[in-house]
């Protein structure tokens, strides 16, 4: 009888092994089938999305039928052209769906609206402008003025747009007092906005950068924690660190190049042309989410306590979140050292690694909200109900976020199916060298961010792409993280060198600058860095250099290019090299 009973063991388990694995190699084959089947055709979704995105500059239109054209070509096998587009539509909202249900993702959405309801009450509550007044009343010179700006701008990482609408209006008084021109301003600002929220490790972007980041790895089949990744991409991150240091090296060399050139030594003059404050108010006006309530006391720590709250709360959030799934695994030693050593940086480190950053970030910004809301009505700043709004007006603007993410998710999933990666692996990786891809990435990415002024929807559509194709190329996990890097940072590079980009349009505003004038001096200064970028970044990188190499040899070689190209504006210096020449 025990025999018997371990035979149909023995039988019941090899049929449910072979079951899975046929499943398994089924819907592993279904891409591999639809690329075969499909070929060239498999492309028609991603370069739709690209093609009008560039016509129509708007991302969520060129992503939607993007997606609808992966229907079509799935459906159009047997069907008619009109029956295949009526059923493209319910594989739209198929997808969008099936992208909705998912926890992770559904947690990454969370997340990102909780912390747009955070900023906003911070916002709100003063702190931000706090934070600003303080640092302005420090800047005694033209290079403590630019400094102080873009330090302004470090700390208010957590948002792009709040870093525009901020550090603008109250550094604009100060850069003006101390001859520091608009369009200098206008620069410092944009520089610090997007790059800086991009890197942060909470900030509005978080959401969208480990979301697509994880949905890319899913589809090659590689279980790796996202939020993990998104980490180690940060010292690959070239673009957005160089164009840091750049300020900088500027700043405190007070030189310059190009227009910008120009536009600081007609400052330093008194010759400047800028924008009346009447009209920068005008303009403000209607992006004002980020003013105070009127008759609030502005308050630095309006703003330190509940973004200290959001940065404590995630830290022990992530910690709790993977200390809870080693505890749950089955990973003897790591359990033993949890028990050990709970404290110990290998366990921290662990800790993080096996965390759920969509549930643990989601966590720590309601309570930051939460510690705001109280802070709020005990300061008698707003009601309860006051602040439920105030939260709730703070999600509503990055709604548009959430909508970015599901469609791209959803262009994701029809890339998947119908095998766009593989057929693109199969054209591709024997006719690229290693080396270049991260480059041609980067590249990719700026001209598609530059055309839509997006560097959510470049990210969106580039994404699932580059990083099957760095994975196939070289599996290495060390070259694809190089790979995600670049797709990141080509995106804010784009972003910020093209005109009709939010951030770069707000950050005229701010500083008080003709948008075309901040556009024509910033875009010199992109380029160089991005130049820098590619050539002693991602091309070393390629090869397999180390980023301790890496990021030292890129800011030398930006140093010395800086002192070729650029030449004092200081108006003595200009005037004594004047007398010397002639």
């Amino acid at each position: 009888m025990r025999r018997r009973n371990l035979r149909l063991f023995l039988m019941t388990t090899m049929l449910f092994i072979m079951t899975t694995v046929l499943s398994f190699a089924e819907e592993v084959d279904v891409a591999a089938q639809n690329a075969g089947k499909f070929g060239l055709w498999t492309l028609i979704p991603p370069l739709v999305a690209i093609s009008l995105a560039f016509i129509t500059k708007n991302v969520i239109v060129s992503l939607v039928i993007g997606i609808m054209s992966g229907g079509f070509i799935l459906n159009i096998t047997g069907n008619n052209p009109f029956m295949a587009i009526f059923y493209s539509f319910l594989d739209l909202i198929k997808r969008a769906v099936e992208s909705l249900a998912d926890p992770w993702n559904a947690g990454i959405i969370l997340q990102v609206l909780a912390i747009g309801g955070v900023i906003n009450l911070v916002g709100k509550m003063g702190g931000a402008k706090a934070i600003a007044e303080a640092l302005s009343n420090k800047a005694k010179t033209a290079k403590s003025a630019q400094i102080m700006t873009w330090f302004a701008g470090l700390l208010v990482f957590f948002d792009d747009y709040a870093n525009s609408l901020i550090i603008g209006p109250m550094m604009r008084p100060v850069t003006d007092k101390m001859k520091v021109s608009r369009e200098r301003l206008a620069f410092i600002i944009d520089a610090t906005a997007a790059p800086v929220a991009g890197l942060a490790i909470i900030s509005t972007w978080i959401g969208l950068e480990v979301g697509l980041i994880g949905t890319a790895f899913e589809s090659i089949g590689v279980d790796t924690n996202a939020f993990g990744v998104f980490l180690d991409t940060i010292p690959f991150r070239f673009y957005n660190l160089l164009i840091l240091g750049f300020i900088v090296m500027t700043a405190l060399l007070l030189k310059d190049f190009g227009p910008m050139r120009k536009a600081e030594l007609e400052c330093r003059r008194g010759s400047q042309n800028i924008t009346s404050n009447e009209e920068v108010n005008k303009n403000l006006s209607k992006h004002d989410d980020m003013e105070p309530l009127e008759g609030v006391k502005l308050s630095v720590w309006n703003a330190i306590i509940p973004i200290g709250a959001l940065i404590v709360g995630a830290l022990f959030a992530f910690y709790y979140s993977g200390y809870t799934a080693i505890m749950g695994g089955e990973d003897t030693a790591v359990i033993q050292l949890m028990q050990n050593s709970p404290a110990s940086f290998n366990a921290i480190k662990e800790a993080f690694s096996n965390s759920d950053a969509s549930v643990a970030l989601f966590q720590s910004a309601l309570f930051a909200g939460i510690v705001a809301m109280v802070m709020g009505v005990c300061k008698k700043m707003f009601t309860v109900s006051q602040a439920l709004d105030i939260w709730v007006d703070g999600m509503k603007t990055l709604v548009i976020t959430g909508v970015i993410l599901i469609c791209a998710w959803s262009l994701s999933s029809v890339i998947k199916e119908l095998g766009t990666a593989k057929y693109l692996i199969t054209l591709l990786s024997g006719s690229l060298p290693p080396f270049i891809v991260p480059s041609l990435i980067f590249v990719l990415g700026a001209i598609i961010s530059f055309a839509t002024g997006t560097s959510y929807g470049t990210m969106g559509i580039l994404m699932p792409l580059a990083i099957p194709l760095a994975y196939s190329i070289n599996p290495d996990m060390s070259y694809v993280i190089v790979a995600t890097s670049a797709v990141l940072t080509g995106a804010i590079f784009g972003d910020h060198c093209s005109p009709i980009s939010d951030t770069t349009i707000l950050s005229s505003m701010g500083a008080g600058c003709n948008h075309i004038d901040h556009v024509r001096t910033q875009m010199p200064y992109s380029i160089f860095v991005g130049i820098i970028t590619i050539v002693f970044g991602y091309i070393p990188a390629g090869f397999g250099l180390p980023v301790y190499l890496i990021l030292p040899l890129s800011f030398v070689a930006m140093f010395i290019g800086i002192q070729i190209l650029g030449k004092s504006v200081e108006v003595e210096d200009v005037q004594g090299n004047e007398l010397l020449e002639n």
